[in-house]
């Protein structure tokens, strides 16, 4: 376990998966809510993150009582959005708050986390990507330092719609890995 800011984040495990669709399908209900169409209830079930455990890394966010307070993945590759890319760079996924639990800044510490996770290895650059029609999400990582690189305007939904992501990169400084 990782104490990072009154914020406790470990690596999720088989059994957390259930807890996992929950934080998302209670994000995806807060985004539509708020009228952000980007991910919707359902879309992801536990297959999905144990697959993503297996594949990378999910780490779980808990506030000092305990309390889940909101979780991420994070990809060694992404070539559905980046194509084929040279290691030098990880991916953060589906960044979940659980809005009821998170204390103030629980995404911007978990964004940091995974930064420096990635920089940890090595690699030199943190890479996400946004649905193009998230004005609020794009202005957020732009906040945290992260700079539009490209877009991929064809990525396909699990329901077959076609959307399209900003493709965003912050470069790490190896020295602040923990």
């Amino acid at each position: 376990m990782i104490i990072d800011d009154g914020i406790l984040f470990r690596r999720a495990e088989g059994e957390d998966a259930g807890l996992l669709v929950r934080l998302y399908d209670q994000a995806a209900r807060w985004m539509q809510k708020h009228g952000i169409e980007q991910w919707k209830p359902g879309d992801k079930d536990a297959a999905h993150f144990r697959s993503k455990m297996r594949e990378g890394e999910v780490w779980i966010a808990a506030g000092a009582d305990g309390q889940v307070c909101g979780a991420y993945e994070l990809w060694w590759s992404d070539e559905e959005a980046w194509g084929v890319q040279p290691p030098v760079a990880g991916y953060v996924h589906r960044l979940m708050v659980a809005r009821e639990a998170a204390p103030a800044g629980t995404g911007r510490r978990m964004l940091e986390h995974a930064e420096r996770r990635i920089a940890w290895t090595g690699r030199e650059r943190a890479r996400l990507d946004c649905v193009s029609t998230n004005p609020r999400l794009l202005a957020y990582y732009r906040a945290a330092g992260y700079r539009v690189v490209g877009e991929f305007p064809h990525k396909e939904g699990k329901d077959g719609r076609i959307y399209g992501v900003i493709l965003l990169e912050k470069r790490l400084d190896r020295l602040s890995a923990v």
